[in-house]
């Protein structure tokens, strides 16, 4: 197909996908506060220039939750000036409107409002930075939504389920099923997958006939057991998932085996955060879809400023210096300003040719001084590079591995290199240390009545909270429980035993009984302390005990404890983002006499809720069974061209046409996808595909 009728197509969608704008990012700063307008104004420019049907936008649209009027007066003046026009949109809207933009009073695709003329509609979902707050639940893409110039959707208004309505598009003979999911806290919302508590929508009628597509905006990379969200969790009936929240740029899209979708990640059009996630080269996508066929062309954006980055160990350099080399420090400074020196020299190099490219670039050296070295003055040093660089004030960053000792023989063989992580690693806790050692270590050292996470959990509370009762309290319980279990069983041989209580442990493995086991017998250490006078501890529990440890591999989940309040302000890339809820507190005793009546009355209480049955819930995947074969067009069609016209203002709607499909079961239909991982602007959106059978 050549690309003038590529072009005009009526039956392709031409799509052009972007995430983590982060408009206003630094927008005081004299050098970069332009950076995040320029690579917008781009992005509108290039999907003007390529006649795209609409813009599809993954989240964090601002940086800020509440823009400045700079940043909303520059982001309404693009968005009006590329956005609006006399040219038809050629695509139809064939669902109920106001189940798809529910946030606002105007509930309609702002193209088919009688007010506006809008040439290329945006449809963009919310991202952490840019979420709604409020009592009224509104964020900054409201206001654009208002005032007609973005289509905000993927706002769920409900805190217990979460039902996902795709907006069912329609071009020629080409139907797209455009799903979307704002910004959630990422543990509310991997607890939700869990309990079975998303719904993702299918239209009743030739469910097959549909190229589904989904955005996301939640972490893809796992920065804790729940604090993420597993690629296995998204049906298995999607194409193709514009993944948000992830800064750097995969766009070229990744194919989930499991799931058989694929997944492209755009990262973000302006660096916040010198890392080296950051510092691979910015990309945007034109998405063409026809009928169930795909082509992902990935566009370089040109007014990013450029980011360079490198490692300095300094202990690999002995032959120049050691830590008791004379002035080692003014050797060790004038390695830094070499390294600096060839990151500009590279930057100039790669700058010739693109007067859209800033001028001075971003530089980051991470110096390793591990070893015995010492720092030098980082703020005299920065100030020769001034006027060459964006960011002076930190072009040099020390850091310094934990000392790790070798040679150390132990009667349990484990490897404990796997289990420290450095300092590049953060985000790891007590509890997914303990979890890592038991994986790591030989069958006879497993733990036999306690789980991993249980003693994960009690060693946390001991770590944190200088809780010295909970683990003592944790085996005691789980011995008595064990205890009352087996005399329930009957068993009497040694075997039996061994293997009655395994079964037993293993029963309650990720399960709302064990988090309930492991509040409870926390909740008696406290009751100890405080009969024993010690009330130097934050009566408060911690809601550290909620979090469920689970490995996102597996085949069955259970359902966790109810989750926590989502915590306020501005959670960036690569942070944690946990809130924290309204804890239960206790009251604190008013003197001692008091406080022997209050325990007294708690241990009680406590002594009751043993006796209670705990009730054990599970949820099972189904397993789907792939037996039908993707069929890949090979051939170079010539599609005819025809005039389109502007539909008709909103259709019919078709709110009554979806089911809601068993999780994870839905079989996939035959599907075409071919992408183009070069630079070029003009390609074949329909590239030659091969026969591949599904597992």
């Amino acid at each position: 197909m050549s690309s003038e009728s590529a072009l005009g197509d009526e039956d392709t969608f031409k799509i052009l996908i972007a995430t983590d704008v982060h408009l206003g990012y630094l927008e005081k700063d004299a050098i970069r506060g332009s950076d995040s307008y320029n690579t917008l104004n781009e992005i509108l420019e290039c999907a003007k220039t390529n006649q795209v049907d609409f813009v599809l936008l993954g989240g964090d649209l601002f940086h800020e939750n509440k823009p400045s009027r700079r940043c909303l007066h520059s982001c309404i003046t693009m968005m009006r000036k590329y956005c609006m026009g006399d040219l038809p949109v050629q695509f139809n809207i064939l669902s109920d409107q106001t189940v798809n933009f529910n946030t606002t009073q105007f509930p309609w695709v702002n193209y088919q409002d009688e007010n506006f003329n809008i040439s290329i509609p945006v449809f963009s979902i919310h991202g952490n930075h840019d979420d709604p707050t409020g009592s009224e639940g509104l964020c900054a893409l409201d206001l654009l939504s208002a005032s007609g110039l973005v289509n905000h959707f993927g706002h769920s208004h409900l805190v217990d389920r979460i039902e996902i309505s795709p907006i069912l598009l329609q071009k020629g003979s080409t139907k797209l099923a455009l799903y979307g999911l704002g910004s959630i806290p990422d543990e509310r919302l991997y607890r939700m997958f869990v309990n079975n508590q998303v719904t993702m929508l299918r239209p009743k009628e030739d469910q097959d006939g549909w190229f589904n597509l989904f955005t996301i905006h939640q972490n893809r990379s796992k920065h804790g057991p729940t604090n993420y969200i597993p690629e296995q969790f998204l049906d298995d009936f999607l194409d193709l998932v514009v993944w948000g929240h992830e800064h750097e740029c995969l766009i070229a899209p990744s194919r989930n085996e499991r799931q058989l979708f694929y997944v492209t990640q755009p990262g973000s059009s302006v660096a916040t955060s010198l890392s080296p996630g950051e510092a691979t080269k910015k990309h945007i996508g034109l998405l063409k879809v026809k009928g169930r066929k795909m082509n992902l062309q990935k566009i370089p954006l040109k007014t990013v400023r450029q980011f360079f980055i490198q490692d300095v160990v300094l202990a690999d350099y002995e032959d120049r210096f050691t830590p008791e080399t004379p002035q080692v420090n003014k050797k060790v400074e004038d390695l830094c300003y070499a390294k600096v020196l060839e990151m500009l020299e590279e930057a100039e190099r790669e700058r010739l040719g693109c007067p859209m490219t800033p001028e001075k670039p971003l530089i980051r050296l991470r110096v390793d001084y591990s070893g015995g070295f010492e720092t030098f003055n980082t703020s005299r040093f920065s100030q020769k590079f001034v006027d060459r660089v964006a960011n002076p004030k930190d072009i040099v960053h020390f850091l310094r591995h934990r000392e790790q000792k070798e040679d150390i023989q132990d009667e349990i063989n484990v490897d404990y290199s796997k289990l420290v992580k450095t300092a590049a690693n953060e985000g790891l806790r007590v509890e997914d240390l303990v979890k890592q050692y038991f994986e790591a270590a030989e069958q006879k050292v497993q733990l036999s009545l306690l789980t991993e996470q249980g003693m994960g959990k009690a060693i946390q509370e001991f770590v944190d909270k200088d809780e010295k009762d909970a683990i003592e309290e944790l085996i005691t319980y789980q011995l008595e429980k064990t205890q009352r279990h087996l005399q329930a069983r009957g068993v009497i041989t040694e075997q039996e035993i061994d293997k009655e209580i395994m079964l037993f442990r293993d029963s309650k493995k990720d399960t709302t009984e064990e988090e309930n086991e492991i509040r409870e017998a926390f909740e008696r250490a406290k009751a100890h302390r405080i009969e024993r006078g010690d009330d130097r501890m934050d009566p408060d529990i911690s809601e550290d005990l909620l979090d469920v440890d689970m490995n996102s591999d597996e085949d069955s989940f259970s359902p966790p404890a109810p989750t926590r309040g989502r915590g306020r302000g501005s959670r960036g890339r690569g942070a944690r983002g946990r809130g924290r809820g309204a804890a239960a507190a206790e009251p604190k005793p008013a003197g001692r006499g008091r406080a022997q009546k209050s325990s007294a009355s708690q241990s009680r209480s406590i002594m009751q809720a043993f006796q209670a049955p705990s009730q054990k819930s599970s949820r099972k995947t189904a397993k789907t069974s792939y037996t039908d074969e993707v069929i890949i067009d090979d051939s170079d069609e010539d599609f005819p061209v025809k005039t389109a016209t502007r539909p008709a203002p909103r259709p019919a709607s078709m709110s009554s046409s979806f089911s809601k499909p068993s999780s994870q079961s839905q079989s996939q239909s035959s599907r075409g996808v071919a992408f183009d991982d070069s630079d070029d602007e003009e390609d074949d959106p329909f590239k030659s595909r091969s026969h591949r059978s599904r597992r």
